[in-house]
């Protein structure tokens, strides 16, 4: 690029001054035999000289023209990179720029998903603690019911229990009469309202006589005395009864009074 570009010097007027001084050197020395002198002797050595000085002039004139144009070129390839390293410095700002924006808008991003989650965060704190409350006040209602359910039950047990009792004391009366067709129709309601009493859970139960006094299953009345070991029941004066399996009354029962003989023994 730099020899297309390069200027073109002429260099025959440098010849021609060459050929001229070295013709000028050689008429000298040709007039001056057998001997030159001094001053004829200097005069050819300049002139010598000065032809080699202009034979060697565009020579060094067009290198000094190369060396200045490869030099421009240099700064012209220089001053073109620096352009590139200033759109590169352009475009490292702009991409610097955005990047900033970029970094922006993920803070901001940041930012909102962090409080979204402080917010989601609360929301199901204020959930938790409203199902925790609304579970703590179905679990108190669901209590009082069944507290409820429970002293109905209890209640509703213990006026079967009383009718049962009344029942008996109906069929005890009847024994005691000594009418066998009172005693059979007694004796039937009371076994249809026992049967009606197991559906539901109870069931009632009498001591046999001579049977062992058991302090688990049996009581005696309020007035008497503490049981003897070898107690004995005598009769029933009032049933007993299991609730589901669970004893909720003793039978009442009266006991075998015991001869003297063997209360001594």
């Amino acid at each position: 690029m730099s020899d297309l570009n390069a200027p073109k010097l002429a260099k025959w007027p440098f010849f021609l001054g060459d050929a001229l001084l070295l013709g000028m050197a050689c008429f000298i020395t040709y007039q001056s035999k057998p001997a030159l002198g001094h001053w004829e002797l200097c005069f050819v050595v300049l002139c010598v000289v000065g032809g080699a000085l202009l034979g060697i002039a565009p020579f060094l004139l067009e290198y000094d023209a190369l060396v200045k144009l490869t030099e421009a070129d240099a700064l012209t390839t220089a001053v073109s990179q620096l352009h590139n390293l200033e759109g590169i410095a352009a475009q490292i700002s702009g991409a610097t720029s955005r990047w900033q924006d970029a970094q922006d808008q993920a803070d901001k991003t940041a930012l909102s998903a962090r409080e979204i989650a402080d917010r989601m965060t609360a929301e199901a704190q204020a959930f938790t603690e409203f199902m925790q409350k609304a579970n703590d006040n179905e679990k108190a209602t669901l209590r009082l019911e069944v507290e409820k359910l429970r002293r109905a039950e209890a209640d509703w047990v213990q006026v079967l229990v009383r009718t049962l009792d009344h029942v008996f004391a109906l069929h005890q009366g009847a024994l005691r009469s000594g009418q066998p067709g009172l005693i059979e129709q007694l004796g039937n309601f009371q076994n249809a309202c026992r049967d009606a009493a197991r559906r539901v859970g109870l069931a009632p139960f009498a001591a046999n006589e001579a049977e062992p006094f058991d302090a688990q299953r049996h009581q005696l009345p309020e007035a008497a005395a503490p049981p003897a070991p070898n107690a004995v029941v005598a009769e029933t004066i009032a049933p007993g009864y299991t609730y589901q399996g669970r004893l909720i009354r003793p039978a009442l029962v009266r006991l075998r009074e015991t001869p003297p003989a063997v209360a001594a023994r």
